[in-house]
């Protein structure tokens, strides 16, 4: 996570990148409820899961490329597709690990992570400073999971197929916890420094 402001190019709210992150937003929801309806009795619906997870990757991708190409980012996109990310990642969890397919320990890891970035937010803002913003090594522990997600929901079957996917989901899921972890222990040791920075100056 990089701490430093970066420069607001526009103020606007309906650009393609933020309609974008806003249909993502709203997909989660979406994601939620066809990962859980056989938990309830409803029939599967993990096709159409995996296509809004589909939906939600390339989403990612093009917003953010959109934003830099035509000068469209704003203060609200800064804000949405982080949070679509993060939103992204815990429906995934509760509905992956409600139908038993991620076990918990792997779900308290990631769920951990969250509430030290949180609090690590919190502490930022104490020192009045912005969020933080996503690096290149917070997206690329996202991408990871974002692949390890409907991977591993594929598992949840038999044939082939569906072995084959359990031992890439897992990969990717190990590779994503880890580079998630990482990207948090460098923004704890970003904010000590700020923090440590404004004791002396004070």
């Amino acid at each position: 996570m990089e701490v430093q402001e970066t420069r607001v190019q526009t103020d606007r709210v309906l650009t393609i990148p933020n309609i974008l992150s806003m249909a993502r937003l709203v997909g989660v929801p979406v994601f939620l409820w066809l990962i859980l309806r056989p938990e309830f009795g409803g029939p599967k619906s993990d096709g159409w899961a995996l296509l809004v997870l589909l939906f939600s990757g390339v989403s990612d991708y093009l917003d953010g490329k959109l934003a830099r190409r035509w000068n469209q980012i704003s203060s609200l996109g800064r804000l949405l597709d982080p949070a679509a990310d993060r939103l992204y990642v815990l429906s995934t969890l509760v509905g992956l690990t409600w139908r038993e397919i991620l076990p918990l320990w792997l779900t308290a890891a990631l769920l951990l992570r969250e509430l030290m970035l949180l609090v690590m937010v919190g502490i930022l803002r104490r020192h009045g400073y912005p969020p933080p913003q996503v690096n290149f090594l917070g997206k690329a522990a996202t991408f990871n999971l974002m692949y390890a997600f409907p991977l591993l929901l594929l598992s949840d079957g038999s044939g082939w197929i569906s072995s084959l996917a359990a031992i890439f989901g897992w990969a990717f899921a190990g590779w994503g916890t880890t580079l998630y972890w990482w990207a948090g222990v460098l923004y704890v040791v970003q904010v000590r420094r700020l923090v440590r920075a404004d004791a002396t100056a004070d």
